[in-house]
């Protein structure tokens, strides 16, 4: 019985621990370990998109900040969403590359859609 009990615990840990959470890009560049994922979630910034063979480097800005101010540069492989493009909402899955660069896990990239109930910006 007691090994059950040891072998659920170390389940339960290792589930925890292999889990991350959610960050912007400004936390990534202030605490990243070259050794851990992360969620990074952000806007894509304007004209940051470009493609080199099968990969896309972009830059992702914090939601809520100017986009380009504390923005990371992704290089990603693998499937991109349609409605991927400029000022977009994204998640992606990454690890700390050189400097400010990070790699996106193949086919880990999502594109958030804009709620149809978000407050219309008057010109």
């Amino acid at each position: 019985m007691s090994t059950a009990v040891l072998l659920a615990a170390a389940l339960v840990y290792t589930s925890f621990s292999a889990s991350s959470e959610a960050v912007e890009p400004s936390q990534l560049i202030a605490h990243a370990d070259p050794n851990r994922s992360y969620h990074l979630t952000g806007k894509v910034v304007n004209g940051s998109i470009r493609h080199e063979g099968g990969t896309t480097i972009f830059k992702v800005g914090d939601r809520d900040a100017s986009p380009a101010a504390g923005a990371v540069l992704i290089r990603y492989t693998g499937s991109v969403p349609d409605p991927f493009k400029d000022g977009r909402e994204v998640i992606v899955d990454v690890k700390k590359g050189s400097g400010n660069t990070f790699i996106g896990a193949r086919d880990s990239l999502i594109t958030k859609c804009p709620s149809k109930f978000s407050a219309k910006k008057s010109t």
